[in-house]
């Protein structure tokens, strides 16, 4: 990892640029995608799935057979620690349900906000270098809960033409309606413009590498919400000398064998300890399966040693991390004044991983300094507010020469008179 002392503050915007490519370099190759799937639906589909994922499937939706051969596979372990985490992830999400909102704003006028399920909601699954089967629990555990009917899942499937059953048996569990075997590019179009056999849906969740991302900025222009822009993954550390190293270091592989466009940060006031953490990532990485990635991440990858907190806060909220760990002597310090970064992790004994799986928290956030405005997934992402209001004839009479002189003065003569009929009648009566 790179080591910086104390830069400057004009150097911060080049020394924590993210290491992706520009959307100019890949928008090309979506928008052929996407133009190909909206004309050609399922053919389409299956071309891509050839060409990208390289196997040719007899059909791309997964069977019910399919899901029982899965669910037998899976070892009887993992499935108690996947039920584990997706009690926890209950427990949180359900937590935020809210009550309706009831106000008579003034006498005879009465408005009000309720929630209400997205119908239709798609949920993009990476497969890859790593079945994420844990995206699953976090984004069909609150759809579930909202009461979304449809939750569509889109999966890239390996070189036999299978999903991962850990994703499948994960599906099932959380209440997926239909699995898709179709990544990348063409799965968020198929979600987009509906194919014979990809519903269309309303709104397309969940992460995945620059392409994905992309296509699902593109999927806005046709008229389908998202969860937000998400990327490769990212996680800056803050720590000092109250801090584990070992533990620090663990931290940053954690995030750096994501992949290879992956990007870790560690912040600290502490020379000393930047060094110590570099060893330890030197020395951790060596025992990786996943070594290869896991370095390209960490050459693009930085040490930053500054001043004071009060600096390192300020760095941090310039950059707006995916994740967040503080690990410090004075971790309240941050946690009451940050105020971009995805998901907070706090102390010694509080790794990303947490809340990558099991803590309860989603893992679904916004990357590439996205913080500073998106939150991550919750239970509102799959609600929608709704406004209600009723008008008695005590309440138009009582606010009706309000409107009347607002849409005259606006100009709106239509507006004025659909209020100023009814208070006629009101006077005629």
């Amino acid at each position: 990892m790179k080591l910086i002392e104390n830069p400057n503050k004009s150097d911060w915007s080049a020394l924590l640029k993210r290491p992706t490519q520009t959307i100019g370099d890949i928008e090309a190759t979506v928008n052929a995608v996407f133009n190909d799937v909206a004309k050609n639906g399922d053919k389409a589909i299956e071309k891509y799935t050839t060409k990208f994922d390289g196997v040719s499937l007899h059909s791309n939706v997964v069977t019910q057979e399919e899901i029982n051969k899965a669910v037998a596979l899976v070892d009887e372990n993992l499935k108690s620690a996947i039920q584990l985490a997706k009690s926890n992830i209950e427990k949180f999400h359900s937590a935020q349900k809210t009550d309706r909102v009831f106000v008579e704003t003034m006498s005879g006028v009465s408005c009000w906000q309720e929630k209400r399920p997205i119908q239709k909601v798609g949920l993009y699954i990476p497969g890859g270098t790593a079945p994420l089967f844990s995206t699953v629990l976090m984004l069909a555990v609150p759809a579930q809960i909202a009461g979304c009917k449809e939750i569509v899942l889109c999966s890239p499937p390996n070189k036999e033409g299978n999903i991962a059953n850990e994703i499948l048996y994960a599906a099932q569990l959380c209440g997926v309606t239909k699995i898709i075997k179709v990544g990348g590019i063409q799965a968020i179009a198929g979600l987009t413009f509906g194919t014979a056999s990809i519903p269309q849906v309303y709104k397309i969740f969940g992460p995945g590498n620059q392409f994905v991302t992309v296509a699902k900025q593109l999927a806005t222009q046709h008229g389908v919400a998202i969860d937000m822009p998400a990327g490769p993954s990212e996680l800056l550390v803050m720590a000092d000398d109250s801090a584990n190293a070992a533990y620090v270091a663990s931290d940053l592989l954690s995030q750096a064998e994501h992949g290879a466009d992956s990007q870790v940060i560690l912040v600290t006031t502490s020379n000393d300890f930047a060094k110590q953490v570099s060893e330890e990532v030197e020395n951790q990485l060596e025992q990786l399966p996943r070594i290869e990635m896991a370095t390209v991440s960490i050459s693009n990858s930085k040490l930053i040693v500054v001043k004071d907190f009060e600096t390192a806060l300020e760095l941090i909220d310039t950059y707006g991390p995916e994740h967040f760990i503080v690990a410090t002597e004075n971790d309240d310090f941050f946690i009451e004044n940050i105020s971009n970064a995805g998901s907070v992790f706090i102390g010694n004994y509080t790794p990303e991983s947490a809340g990558d799986y099991a803590s309860g928290t989603n893992h679904t956030l916004p990357t590439n300094g996205f913080s500073k405005a998106y939150s991550g997934v919750n239970l509102d992402s799959f609600q929608k507010s709704m406004t209600f209001q009723k008008i008695s004839k005590e309440g138009i009479q009582n606010i009706g020469d309000a409107i009347e002189l607002m849409a005259e003065a606006e100009g709106l003569q239509a507006h004025k008179n659909a209020v100023t009929l009814r208070l006629n009648d009101l006077k005629t009566n």
